[in-house]
C-alpha cells in the first residue's frame, strides 16, 4: 500500500468513526496545522467541508504534509510563529485548535525556548484569537504534565510528579501553564476550553529524528535500516500507544461536543507495554535483522506512562479502536513507501 492510501484510508477511517459529528460550514484555526497531528485534523476537517486556516512556521512540521491541500478552496495556509501576535480581523472563527509546540525529546534540549513560548506565549495569543471572536478552544497538552506518576493508570484528577528544573521541563511545565491559562480564561472571560492530555501517539507523517528521536518512527526506522535499535535504559519503562486515527478522532469529539467547557481529558490508548515489547513487535513487523542495543536511560524519563480513559468513554463516547500491531503494520508500511533510503524522516 503506498503512504498516500494509508493517510487516505485513515481519513476515511476517522470520518465514518466520527458519524453525525461534524464541523462542515465552520471555520476552524489549527496552530501547528502542518504537524504530525495537526496534519491529520486538517485532512479530515477539510473531507467535512469546513474552512481550515493552517497555522505553522514549519520549526516541526513539514510542508510535505499539507502540500495536497495548498489549491483547496477551503484550505487557507498562514506562515507564521505562533508565539508571535497575529490578528485575524477578516475571518469568522468558530473553532481554535491550539497544537504547535515542538514535541520530541531530543527537542527538548536543543529548543526549550520556543517549546516554552509555543505552550505559553502561543497560548496566549491562541486564547486571545478566541476570545475576539466568542470561538471555542482545544488545547492540546500531555500526559508529560504528569511526570513520573504515582498512580496507573493516572485519572485526570492526578496532579502530577514533575521536576520543573530538569531537561523536560520546558515542555511539561509549559504544558501545564498553558493548562492554567486556559482554565483562567475560562473563569474570567467565560471562554469555552478544553483540554487534551495525549499520551504517546504514532502513526504516518512522525518525524524520525536520529538516535533520539520519538520512538516508534525512530524504532522503524532502524529497523528497515538493518541498523540497532537503540533503547535508553533497560527498556523495562512501559507506555502506552495510540494510532494516529484514534488521537485525531478523540481530539475532534472533544471539540465538537457542546456540553464539555472547561473538561480536561485523557485521549490515550490504555493498553500498557514495555519499550522492549515494542522493539520486539517492529523488528518482528519490519522483518529485520537489527540487534538492540541499550543506551544510559534520558534524564527523568517516566518509568511507567498508562492513561484512564473512563472521562473519554464516558463524555465523548470514545475508545481507541486500532490494534497496536495493526497501527504499526500501517507505519512501517508508510514508511516504507516515503523513504527508499531510511535515514529517518527530519527537517
Amino acid at each position: 500500500m503506498s503512504s498516500k492510501d494509508v493517510v487516505r484510508e485513515g481519513v476515511d477511517e476517522i470520518v465514518r468513526n466520527l458519524g453525525e459529528i461534524s464541523f462542515e460550514d465552520q471555520t476552524v484555526l489549527i496552530t501547528g496545522g502542518a504537524g504530525f497531528l495537526g496534519s491529520w485534523i486538517c485532512d479530515v476537517l477539510v473531507r467535512q467541508n469546513a474552512s481550515v486556516i493552517c497555522l505553522d512556521n514549519f520549526a516541526s512540521g513539514l510542508e510535505s504534509n499539507v502540500a495536497h491541500l495548498m489549491n483547496h478552496e477551503n484550505f487557507t495556509f498562514v506562515r507564521h510563529d505562533v508565539s508571535q501576535p497575529i490578528y485575524f480581523d477578516d475571518e469568522r472563527i468558530d473553532v481554535v485548535m491550539h497544537l504547535a509546540s515542538r514535541a520530541s525529546p531530543l527537542e527538548f534540549n536543543k529548543f526549550p525556548i520556543q517549546i516554552i513560548k509555543a505552550n505559553t506565549l502561543g497560548t496566549w495569543i491562541a486564547l486571545g484569537i478566541a476570545k475576539k471572536h466568542n470561538a471555542r478552544l482545544l488545547f492540546t497538552s500531555t500526559s508529560e504534565v504528569y511526570g513520573n506518576p504515582e498512580i496507573v493508570p493516572t485519572p485526570e484528577t492526578y496532579n502530577g510528579n514533575v521536576n520543573p528544573v530538569g531537561i523536560r521541563g520546558c515542555y511539561d511545565e509549559a504544558k501545564r501553564a498553558g493548562e492554567a491559562m486556559c482554565m483562567a480564561y475560562m473563569r474570567q472571560h467565560g471562554l469555552d476550553v478544553r483540554i487534551a492530555r495525549i499520551f504517546n501517539t504514532y502513526g504516518p507523517r512522525m518525524r524520525a529524528d536520529g538516535v533520539y528521536g520519538r520512538v516508534v518512527p525512530r524504532f522503524i526506522t532502524q529497523a528497515l535500516n538493518n541498523e540497532p535499535i537503540t533503547v535508553f535504559g533497560d527498556g523495562k519503562q512501559t507506555r502506552s500507544f495510540c494510532y494516529v486515527t484514534d488521537q485525531v478522532e478523540g481530539l475532534l469529539r472533544l471539540a465538537w461536543f457542546d456540553d464539555l467547557r472547561g473538561e480536561v481529558i485523557n485521549i490515550g490508548n490504555p493498553n500498557e507495554i514495555t519499550v522492549l515489547e515494542l522493539a520486539e513487535i517492529i523488528r518482528r513487523i519490519a522483518n529485520s535483522n537489527s540487534e538492540i542495543k541499550f543506551y544510559p536511560p534520558m534524564p527523568d524519563d517516566p518509568k511507567r506512562r498508562c492513561p484512564d480513559i473512563t472521562k473519554a468513554k464516558t463524555l465523548l463516547r470514545w475508545r481507541p479502536k486500532v490494534g497496536l500491531e495493526d497501527g504499526l503494520r500501517n507505519t512501517v508500511e508508510w514508511f516504507r513507501d516515503v523513504f527508499s533510503n531510511f535515514t529517518g524522516y527530519s527537517k
